[in-house]
């Protein structure tokens, strides 16, 4: 009887043996390369999105340069360059009264 369950033992240890490796490996998984890869994804996916937003940004301005200096000032690059100047400023001034502030009370 006991030869029958030593067998029967060493039969079912490298299943016990595998399942707890599987374990461990699901459990690191889950708790240390996951949060790793999602944080690294988070920051790819932000790099390309500000990327974007600044090629897109220049290239909004360059257009109304482009659209100013042709259609609306075509002998006076100057007054271009004051539109986009004071919508700039429009813009910077509006962002820079919407800041929070920054002392802690």
């Amino acid at each position: 009887m006991s030869e029958q369950f030593s067998r029967k033992l060493a039969a079912d240890l490298p299943d016990k043996a595998l399942g707890l490796i599987d374990t461990i490996v699901d459990t690191i998984n889950d708790r240390i390369v996951r949060p790793i890869v999602l944080v690294a994804r988070g920051i790819v996916f932000g790099i390309l999105i500000a990327t974007f937003l600044v090629v897109a940004g220049v290239g909004t301005a360059i257009m109304g340069l482009r659209i100013l200096d042709i259609y609306a000032f075509p002998t006076a690059i100057w007054a271009s360059y004051l539109v986009l100047g004071g919508i700039f400023s429009l813009i910077g001034l509006i962002l820079w009264a919407k800041r929070g502030s920054t002392t802690s009370e």
